[in-house]
């Protein structure tokens, strides 16, 4: 099955955020760039597929081949791609009333200046975001792409393309827990993301793909309720699985180093201070917090 789907881009949009998003890998396992293209690997209803984004100073253009599989019912696989090439792509995200909302405020407004048009890049699926934070808390972005790209290659789906696929919550689930630690993962992390992939395949865990009916409180709720998830791996799955602007990631340590900066204090600003400075923009704490990964030049 392919499928193709064309948007429009506002002004400004910035797609080098969005391919350096997905490029972290140097070894483009997954994700590669080629003649002027993204591809991606994931997985499409149980199937291997890539998705290739290709932009233009107006537009972006959606590919996505699926192997082995057939729908009769286009109309709804077609209305599943677009919807998550605009969620993948943040065309959703209230970006114009942040900026201009918050234009004046003494020291986020200057950084937003000279960040204008940043979006959110978001994971081709919640899950993936979620298989990313539960790697990436606690250690290096380097590290925790390193592990990443071995849990994918260990699931064992890979497109005819080349491309290795993320797998799914079932492809997750069935991975014995050795298997995820030779990948790299602590003993801790694999039962936790065991924990989350067999939820989700049972149906006890709904991350759904549709933007306009999720419940992120409720789903944050039910993330924290799992052993080995905390706030931040809550609030960053939802803002890069879902483009939630509104989580508070204090938590994060080159969130608070970046305010540090920004506030030029001598001293290393707290967890209970970055919350409490973020509170201030809410419903936006999460993008405010990306203008500060942004000013670091980091794709956390």
């Amino acid at each position: 099955m392919k499928l193709t789907s064309r948007m429009a881009l506002p002004d400004r949009y910035r797609s080098k955020d969005i391919i350096a998003y997905h490029l972290r890998d140097p070894n483009q396992a997954s994700e590669k760039w080629d003649d002027g293209s993204l591809y991606k690997g994931l997985t499409w209803q149980g199937q291997p597929a890539c998705l290739q984004i290709t932009f233009d100073a107006e537009s972006a253009v959606v590919r996505l081949d699926v192997q082995d599989a057939s729908t009769d019912d286009t109309r709804a696989a077609q209305a599943a791609l677009t919807a998550l090439a605009r969620r993948m792509l943040g065309l959703d995200q209230d970006i114009e009333n942040f900026e201009q909302t918050l234009a004046g405020h003494p020291e986020l407004g200057p950084l937003i200046a000279r960040q204008r048009g940043l979006r959110v890049p978001v994971a081709a699926t919640p899950f993936e975001a979620l298989v990313w934070a539960i790697t990436g808390q606690q250690i290096s972005v380097q590290a925790a792409i390193a592990i990443r790209r071995r849990v994918i290659q260990a699931a064992g789906s890979r497109h005819q393309n080349g491309l290795w696929c993320h797998p799914d919550p079932q492809a997750i689930g069935a991975l014995p827990q050795d298997v995820l630690c030779s990948a790299g993962l602590s003993s801790a992390k694999a039962r936790t993301l065991l924990s989350v992939s067999q939820a989700i395949a049972l149906g006890d865990l709904a991350l759904d793909d549709d933007v306009s009916t999720v419940p992120f409180e409720s789903i944050r709720n039910q993330l924290l309720a799992i052993r080995g998830i905390g706030p931040w791996t809550a609030d960053y799955t939802l803002l890069r699985g879902y483009g939630w602007l509104d989580g508070s990631l204090h938590g994060d340590a080159a969130v608070r180093r970046a305010l540090r900066s920004l506030l030029a204090r001598d001293d290393p600003v707290s967890q209970d201070d970055t919350r409490d400075w973020l509170a201030t923009f809410s419903p936006w704490r999460a993008l405010a917090a990306a203008h500060l990964w942004a000013s670091l030049k980091l794709q956390a």
